[in-house]
């Protein structure tokens, strides 16, 4: 192919596409350029396996730090377990494109963005979206694009397209809106309390780009003289569709027309259904058709049921504008919360109930040291807010191997970590480092935004001073020709079988965050519009009955949590606290028994589960860290004797002396007959002499001020 360069104007910013240059065996390749941020982004496809029902796409996201010009850390020096945002990013680039592969193509699709140079203004993960579509289009795999995904941002009263990291870092929304020519297919959104209508403008501002960015690839495509892929479906055998379709019909119907609301008695009594017509099936003679499509393969009895229940169930929906559990359109399940379900030892804990959902969410209060290091291209360095979402088999009534979180997993849990971050306390109102995790008991829809109401009912709990809790609902699509149906608060079984998955999360005066996942091939405005509506009345329902179990966050911590005392230290005594080879910090930990994180500009946090030793280390640093003068009164301790005075100590790494003749005010013969090694005495300093001694004197010192530098460690003389 022959190298082309394609430069596409979007609000002022450019977007450079060079094709043809790289990865030339690759099945299409595409250099997706914006400032000084590039990314490679190839598209590859190899023959279809025998014996899956399902596309086998793998969207895989490479980061490399070379790209930022660092070297990774650790034993290896190199790139090791992908770190939680490029995972993230794998997402981001699947979702919107999933739903554009024919729902019959069982080939094997890689799509591999590898980020090979980055700087600090421009974010890679859309560029890698996009650039996706283009190399699946060059590589001529079978596809319902050209799609494209745009970052929308909004400073003050405007919206900004593809906005750099320091105008998302300010502005109140950072919203990804990927589509099609048909319409809106993903969305994914954090936001500062936007308003419902001014939300569904960003993401209308945003498809308008994503419209330009799609004329852009379909003129490169006629350029190169590429026509889209038409996706023929192959001709299938239907004897078995229309065996089943006379026999199962009309059972499905009226198990789905009873309204069950129990999800159990449901699924055993649609798989009563299942077992008798495979059981009719197994009686036939082994010449009939239905006999030998069922035994040249199994799995499509299980298929073709579950896509005449779906077909069923989407039909009652769409005509009867009633649910499966007998629901109208905009019913919330029943819901229930409960706040301190454990003991104290778990610092905050909270139990959510949605239907059969069931979420169990559990607070951790850290210290500034148990923020996490970010290994990653990303420009922050650190996380102090955490989300951890985990989702165990039990949860839906099966058995598989527990390992290391999956993608699902990671994203769920980012989702609602996104939803409360907003309405967190500053790190000086509450330094106290945040880990949540959300332990799915029981999943039966929308775990997600179980976890974000979980979430916030564990904080408050916990005594987190929450700006605004938070809550959150998700909302599903039925579409069938014209006739669209939206649902508030989807269970499993219309998450499965529906075209749409919306979460929606934020305070009763705004959003916080938005995701959107499509089955099908894009949605119209009108119809994102309605949902993000409806789902208000949804939320602020939940917000009421999350309030009923907790109305404002405690006024006080766990006894079990640490307790956190913060002073300011000049910069410049960063080193006399910390000591040569950390001796002197380590120190004040052996002695106190707290926890000491430094930061670089001087604010040193102390922690300790006991407060009075977290005080005690603050003195021993408030000590070592004064600005001394002449007057100032301590206790210290005799720290050796030499024939013309004795050492004290005033505070760690810091002594002066007193001389011989400031020991009593009569004349010593011998020091010793006034101090020894150990004895505690208290001082006055006498002077700062030119060459930083400190000299120290026992005369002049009034009664009051000795008994104030006996109970306090250390009292001025002003004081």
């Amino acid at each position: 192919m022959s190298e082309v360069i394609k430069t596409i104007s979007i609000d002022g910013r450019e977007i450079k596409l060079t094709i043809g240059r790289f990865a030339p065996q690759a099945g299409g390749a595409v250099l997706v350029e914006s400032g000084e941020t590039s990314v490679l982004v190839t598209a590859t496809r190899s023959s279809g396996r025998e014996g899956i029902d399902f596309l086998p796409l793998l969207c895989d996201y490479e980061e490399r730090l070379y790209a930022a010009g660092r070297i990774p850390g650790g034993f290896l020096r190199r790139e090791g377990r992908p770190p939680e945002k490029a995972t993230l990013i794998c997402r981001l680039i699947d979702r919107p494109m999933r739903p554009l592969f024919p729902d019959w193509l069982r080939d094997d699709i890689q799509i591999v963005a590898t980020t090979l140079s980055m700087d600090d203004q421009v974010p890679p993960d859309v560029l890698a979206v996009t650039g996706a579509s283009i190399a699946t289009l060059l590589a001529e795999i079978p596809f319902q694009g050209p799609m494209a995904a745009v970052r929308v941002g909004l400073l003050g009263d405007d919206f900004v397209i593809n906005p750099t990291y320091a105008e998302i870092s300010a502005g109140d929304l950072d919203l990804i809106v990927a589509g099609s020519p048909q319409g809106v297919i993903m969305i994914e959104a954090g936001a500062n309390q936007v308003a419902e209508q001014d939300m569904i403008e960003a993401i209308d501002f945003g498809y308008e780009v994503v419209c330009d960015l799609i004329k852009a690839q379909q003129d490169i495509m006629s350029e190169l003289g590429i026509a889209l892929v038409e996706a023929t479906a192959p001709v299938t055998d239907t004897t078995l569709e229309s065996f089943l379709q006379e026999r199962v019909t009309k059972p499905i119907q009226e198990v789905l027309g009873r309204f069950e609301k129990d999800k159990k008695v449901r699924d055993a009594a649609l798989d009563e259904i299942k077992e008798s017509v495979i059981a009719e099936i197994a009686a036939l003679p082994e010449t009939d058709l239905v006999q030998i499509a069922v035994a040249e393969k199994p799995k499509e009895l299980g298929k073709v049921f579950k896509a005449i229940t779906k077909s069923l169930m989407r039909a009652q929906i769409i005509k009867d504008k009633v649910r499966v559990d007998g629901r109208k359109l905009d019913e919330v399940r029943p819901i229930s919360c409960q706040v301190g379900v454990l003991p104290q030892r778990v610092h905050g804990s909270a139990l959510f109930n949605r239907g059969l959902t069931q979420v169990m969410s559990l607070v951790t209060l850290g210290t500034p040291g148990d923020a996490q290091e970010m290994d990653d291209l990303h420009p922050d360095t650190q996380k102090r807010y955490l989300h951890h979402y985990n989702f165990p088999p039990y949860s839906v009534g099966e058995t598989r191997p527990m390992r290391s979180p999956g993608r699902r997993e990671v994203g769920h849990g980012a989702l609602a970590e996104r939803a409360l971050m907003p309405m967190l306390p500053s790190k000086e109102d509450f330094p106290y480092v945040l880990r949540v995790v959300s332990e799915v008991l029981s999943s039966n829809g929308s775990t997600s935004m179980g976890s974000v109401c979980g979430s916030t009912l564990s904080l408050m709990d916990a005594g987190v001073p929450l700006i605004k809790p938070v809550s959150g609902a998700a909302m599903g699509l039925i579409k069938e020709g014209d006739e669209v149906r939206v649902l508030t608060d989807i269970q499993g079984i219309e998450d499965f079988l529906g075209d749409m998955d919306f979460k929606v999360a934020g305070t009763a005066d705004g959003i916080t965050a938005l995701q959107m996942d499509m089955k099908i091939s894009g949605l119209p405005m009108t119809v994102i519009a309605e949902a993000i509506h409806q789902a208000k009345p949804a939320r602020l329902h939940i917000l009421d009955k999350m309030l009923e179990a907790i109305d404002a966050p405690r006024e006080s911590t766990s006894p079990y949590a640490p307790r956190l005392l913060t002073i300011k230290i000049d910069p410049e005594q960063i080193g006399m606290i910390i000591g040569p080879g950390g001796k002197t910090i380590k120190g004040i930990t052996e002695q106190t028994g707290a926890k000491i994180d430094i930061e670089d500009d001087g604010k040193v946090t102390i922690s300790a589960v006991d407060e009075k030793a977290a005080t005690q280390a603050r003195q021993i640093i408030a000590g070592m860290t004064r600005k001394l003068s002449a007057g100032d009164i301590f206790l210290g301790r005799v720290t050796r004797i030499i024939p013309i005075g004795a050492f004290v100590e005033i505070a760690p790494s810091k002594e002066g002396m007193i001389h011989i003749s400031q020991l009593a005010d009569y004349r010593v013969g011998k020091v010793e007959d006034e101090v020894t090694v150990g004895d505690e005495v208290v001082v006055k300093i006498r002077e700062l002499d030119n060459r930083g001694r400190i000299n120290l004197t026992r005369l002049g010192i009034h009664p009051e001020e000795a008994a104030a530098a006996r109970a306090g460690g250390a009292e001025s003389s002003e004081g």
